[in-house]
């Protein structure tokens, strides 16, 4: 990777759709462009009640300068109202990306859903790509120097006294719609409401893209979805949650308990938990980021960490259904790849969602690659990025359903 230097991002004039804590002031659908800030973590702070808007419009933003930019690009970050599992109002923050040498308002967009990053608010995906540490990066790339807009969701939960209720695709689905829909209505971006629109992402992100797949239809009617990239899918929990208790990625399945619990806080993940488990817990959401979870959780077991097993619940069952893909095929073309080899992510319920998309007519292309889940990031990148190339450029979409 080439580290390119510092940008120096000008904030545009203009007008936006912003929430204000006045109501007749939020029912506008342009008012004066507020400035930008706050500065420094409060930026993540969601306020409290949250103001009227719609799901998309942007509460707050501010200039931003991710480090490992492969071109001159200008960047903002951006709070937005979305839904989350329950159906209920909340904010989500994320980064717009616009190369400067395209003509904005004819960019198509990817709206690209990064991997696992671990529970730590130090692991928020627009931090790590101030600091150049997002390994999603290279794909992000790819797009910019294709000419794409590309944004990129934090998920809900990335807060200064939050948790990420990662792996919920509930979620998930809507953060990464209205990732398009805020970035649509940041002028500064100059982004069209009818850009073509793909959804991308590898692991969690793969997980995350189909949910907005499957959801914008009702969700999101407006938007100009054209395709869904999502690599190393993890479409059922239940069945990828069996073959990490005890294993390399046991980290991953922690991880999503607490993301899960975050999300519907009937499930009570505390009262299943041992000393240990709390003290464990507790020192992920606080210190842990993806490679933490790789080495300090590697080879754990639930036991270790329970009194008695959560999985094995009714009520934690029915979440895990509620989260499980297949229910709703996506109305646009589908890329699912999946690691040959993948030691974190079963590839058996990949290919069941895969044989259930292409029984209720999804125009999919299904591939395998050799690799293992970890190399597959990279791995399929270039595959990716040639269909996306070729939706953009509306080359008719392979099956081989």
């Amino acid at each position: 990777m080439v580290m390119v230097g510092a940008l120096t991002l000008a904030a545009a004039t203009g007008t936006m759709r912003f929430v204000t804590t006045d109501a007749d002031a939020a029912s506008s659908a342009t008012s004066a462009m507020p400035a930008p800030g706050p500065s420094g973590d409060s930026f993540y702070q969601a306020p409290s009640p949250l103001p009227a808007g719609t799901p998309g419009d942007i509460l707050r933003w501010r200039p931003s300068v991710p480090l490992l930019n492969v071109l001159r690009a200008n960047a903002w970050e951006v709070m937005y109202l979305s839904t989350n599992a329950l159906g209920q109002r909340n904010a989500v923050t994320g980064t717009v990306i616009v190369p400067k040498e395209v003509d904005a308002a004819r960019a198509p967009i990817v709206s690209f859903a990064v991997g696992t990053q671990g529970p730590a608010f130090k692991c928020t995906p627009s931090k790590l790509m101030r600091k150049g540490l997002l390994y999603d990066q290279l794909a992000i790339n790819d797009s910019l120097s294709s000419g794409y807009a590309v944004v990129i969701t934090d998920y809900e939960g990335y807060g200064p006294k939050s948790t990420p209720t990662y792996m919920t695709g509930q979620s998930m689905g809507p953060a990464v719609i209205d990732m398009v829909r805020a970035a649509q209505r940041l002028p500064a971006a100059h982004l069209s409401t009818s850009a073509k629109v793909i959804v991308q992402g590898y692991s969690q992100g793969g997980g995350a893209s189909l949910w907005a797949a499957e959801k914008q239809p009702t969700y999101a009617p407006e938007l100009n979805l054209v395709g869904a990239v999502a690599g190393g899918v993890p479409a059922d929990l239940g069945e990828v949650a069996k073959g990490l208790d005890g294993s390399v990625g046991f980290g991953f399945l922690t991880f999503a308990a607490v993301g899960l619990d975050a999300a519907y806080p009937e499930l009570k993940l505390d009262s299943y938990l041992n000393d240990v488990g709390r003290a464990e817990l507790a020192k992920a959401k606080a210190d842990f980021c993806v490679e933490d979870l790789l080495v300090q959780e590697a080879f754990k077991e639930i036991g270790s960490f329970t009194t008695s097993n959560p999985l094995d619940t009714a009520q934690w069952k029915a979440r895990l259904s509620e989260n499980r893909l297949g229910n709703s095929p996506p109305k646009v073309p589908v890329l699912q790849y999946h690691a040959s080899k993948d030691e974190i992510v079963d590839l058996s319920q990949a290919e069941t969602l895969h044989k259930n998309y292409c029984a209720k007519g999804v125009r999919l292309q299904f591939d395998t690659i050799l690799s293992d889940h970890l190399t597959g990031v990279l791995t399929g990148n270039g595959t990716a990025h040639d269909w996306i190339v070729n939706r953009f450029n509306d080359t008719s979409a392979p099956s081989n359903c």
